[in-house]
């Protein structure tokens, strides 16, 4: 038997990381012996495990302590991490390293470069003049760039549950139904996000069209100009739609006030996108009057960064829409950076490209009427994201009923000057 041993750190114990660590182990077919164990006494103190780990062979030995390191464990032997240039422009060399969204380390020479940012499914490249380490995807690979490859000298930090017994992310992160009570959840968002805007956070919201559709636009408006959103990520759809339901009452041709197909109402859409690309864009129909209400009049009005992408779907597609999916990735990567939460409704694709780009410590909040989209986004996030199966108009309502409450309960005025 081949055998190494391993070290873990933290809130080993209520993370459950010591017992995934031990399960993972045991089915790859390892063994396990624990040399030393210490198990902090109070909720905040911290746990220490040293685990001998054994493998048939050295190959099956290296595999195992990969898997481990996905969950914070560290080699006892402090080596450097290996490298090889990239053969080609788009191209990693072979046994690269595959990152996660944890907060991961490398380590070259006598110092340990963290990974910027973290983010997952990418490779790690090395500029040695800057000492700096950073995620790259496969289109920001040039030939010669130096990649991390194997996982020697690389350190992974998990997530861990908090100490905090009223995080609202640490007691509801799995279980998703729509049965679960939901007013005392969004009683405790609204807590988080008034918070996070308290603290200088910066908001996300990821929206698909099922918020014009569910009339639940008028609520996300609310948000807007309480100053509760600073991001919005959104594909074509969400734009048009909301800009037809200023411009003619309808969403995809359905009148909002009355539910029913309006005369020639499947013209509207494409009337709405000739509308904005006559007036240049967005913010050029807010200046001109051509859009005096609505989501995207909002977004204007109180400096919500807007960022629009294309999809094969789409008609127009309307000025500002990035149709160059990799672009948008681009753009949305650099607009993560300083994100504190993002509230996904209504659009699962949309959903999981972004929570793809998220880093462990960005809180998720997701809302879908399909328990399938909750389930795609929450399921991987464990300690950071909640997820609720419900309509999205309801939903929206009371986080701003909740949120004026908290605001009144905090300053004892239900005013909110509200900022950008």
């Amino acid at each position: 038997m081949f055998s190494e041993t391993v070290e873990l750190r933290g809130h080993i114990i209520d993370s459950l990381i010591l017992p995934k660590v031990l399960d993972a182990i045991i089915t790859s077919g390892g063994e396990f012996k624990i040399g030393e164990i210490k198990i902090g006494q109070n909720r905040a103190d911290q746990s220490y495990a040293r685990v001998e780990v054994s493998a048939p062979t050295s190959e099956a030995l290296d595999d195992l302590i990969l898997r481990l390191r996905q969950h914070g464990a560290e080699a006892l032997e402090k080596k450097q991490a290996q490298f090889a240039v990239a053969p080609a422009n788009g191209v990693f060399p072979h046994d690269f390293y595959v990152t996660t969204n944890q907060q991961t380390f490398v380590r070259v020479g006598k110092r340990e470069l963290e990974v910027q940012p973290a983010m997952i499914d990418s490779g790690v490249a090395i500029d040695r003049e800057t000492r700096t380490a950073r995620a790259v995807k496969f289109y920001d690979v040039r030939k010669g760039d130096e990649i991390v490859i194997g996982h020697q000298g690389v350190r992974v930090v998990p997530l861990q549950r908090s100490t905090s017994r009223t995080d609202v992310f640490q007691f509801l992160n799995s279980n998703v139904s729509a049965e679960r009570p939901k007013s005392a959840v969004i009683r405790e968002l609204a807590s988080e996000f008034v918070r996070i805007r308290r603290e200088g956070g910066k908001i996300l919201v990821v929206g698909g069209p099922a918020i014009v559709h569910t009339g639940a636009a008028e609520h996300l408006e609310q948000l807007i100009e309480r100053g509760y959103v600073q991001r919005l990520f959104a594909g074509n759809g969400l734009a048009v739609y909301d800009i037809e339901s200023v411009l003619f009452g309808t969403s995809l041709g359905m009148s909002l006030d009355r539910s029913a197909l309006a005369d020639h109402g499947h013209e509207n859409h494409m009337r709405a996108i000739n509308a904005i690309r006559a007036a240049g864009g967005i913010p050029q129909a807010v200046k001109k009057k051509v859009l005096s209400r609505g989501l995207m009049h909002a977004c204007v009005q109180h400096g919500v960064d807007i960022v629009l992408s294309g999809s094969i779907r789409d008609d127009g597609p309307i000025p500002g829409v990035t149709t160059d999916a990799i672009e948008a990735q681009k753009i949305m990567r650099e607009k993560l950076s300083d994100v504190a939460l993002v509230l996904m409704m209504g659009s699962m694709l949309h959903s999981i490209a972004v929570a793809n780009m998220l880093s462990a410590s960005v809180k998720i909040v997701m809302v879908d009427i399909d328990p399938t989209a909750v389930s795609k986004i929450t399921g991987p996030q464990l300690y950071q994201s909640i997820g609720m199966v419900t309509d999205v108009e309801p939903f929206l309502r009371e986080l701003v009923a909740c949120i004026a409450a908290e605001e009144r309960n905090a300053d004892g005025s239900g005013s909110s000057r509200g900022s950008k």
